[in-house]
């Protein structure tokens, strides 16, 4: 539907009068008849009640009038709003970020918004990554930071970070761990995981299966705190990043606690920073995507200055 054909017939509708309408619009009454017509050919029915004195809307008129009229404002209003943005510089942002991501990233990305891009607002979204990316995908978010996502054509994902993953638990009766654990051997080992489709999970489980392995999983946990006291409580081992471990050093029963790198093969996680490929960036989203590109992510996670 034409806004300037409802605006036409708005025009008509209040004056009653196509001649007075023509001369407020500034155009030929013919060419006003004609729009006014193709409009009515298009709804199917007549709008307006022609007779001597002028014109006068029919019951669809009236209805067509009420609704013209506030489409009409509304699309004063968007006007307004697109205007506001580009005249203020103003704009809007939603971020996902994993939990641990979002303990570090966060304050990071505001500070550095207040200082270069005064006039956005963000709103950032905590969520494991599954749950970020089914948010990105239906369009609820600008951006995400993800953990292994699944491979997706609707999905653009720039590479940000891998970190090793590694081997974390209590020993019985003092033993060590060995300096590395084979992805082979990890069956030896009861696990404390979180659920699936947890990122971490998933490349567990994809490196297993690539060695025939079979996990002995004696418990489904997804905060990684609790993962940690089980683990120093002996009860089982769990598969963490690297960094982590230095982020939950004082946890309580942290001094208990041993690790290894998993290799052969080498057990990396993949952070990524992904788009969605059906909606535009808009220029907040460009400048948050600009900055999460310049983090020093292995001096992040560990505390320390990390804007290049």
């Amino acid at each position: 539907m034409d806004l300037q054909q409802i605006a036409y017939f708005v025009q008509v509708a209040d004056l009653c009068s196509f001649s007075r309408a023509a001369h407020v619009l500034g155009v030929t009454q013919p060419a006003l008849s004609r729009q006014v017509s193709l409009l009515e050919a298009e709804l199917g029915c007549r709008l307006l009640h022609r007779h001597g004195r002028g014109v006068v809307p029919t019951e669809a008129g009236q209805r067509m009038l009420t609704h013209g009229q506030a489409l009409l404002a509304h699309a004063e209003q968007v006007k307004r709003d697109v205007r506001a943005v580009v005249d203020t510089g103003a704009g809007r942002v939603s971020v996902g970020l994993p939990p641990r991501v979002a303990h570090c990233l966060t304050p990071v990305l505001l500070r550095a918004f207040r200082g270069t891009e005064p006039q956005t607002s963000i709103n950032v979204v905590e969520a494991l990554s599954a749950q970020l990316r089914e948010a990105l995908l239906a369009g609820r978010l600008d951006l995400a930071v993800l953990y292994d996502p699944p491979a997706s054509s609707q999905l653009d994902c720039v590479p940000l970070f891998r970190e090793e993953m590694v081997l974390v638990g209590h020993p019985p009766d003092g033993a060590a761990l060995p300096a590395s654990i084979p992805v082979a051997t990890l069956g030896r080992y009861p696990m404390i995981l979180p659920s699936l489709p947890n990122a971490i999970r998933t490349v567990v489980e994809a490196a297993c299966r690539t060695q025939d392995v079979i996990l002995d999983i004696v418990a489904e946990v997804d905060a990684v705190h609790t993962q940690l006291r089980m683990a120093a409580e002996g009860q089982g081992y769990t598969v963490l990043p690297r960094s982590t471990l230095s982020a939950t050093a004082g946890a309580a029963g942290a001094a208990d606690l041993a690790w290894a790198p998993i290799g052969t093969p080498a057990l990396r996680n993949r952070l990524v920073l992904a788009t969605s490929r059906s909606k535009a960036p808009t220029a907040a989203a460009l400048a948050a995507c600009a900055l999460i590109q310049r983090v020093d992510w292995r001096a992040l996670f560990l505390g320390e200055p990390a804007l290049r």
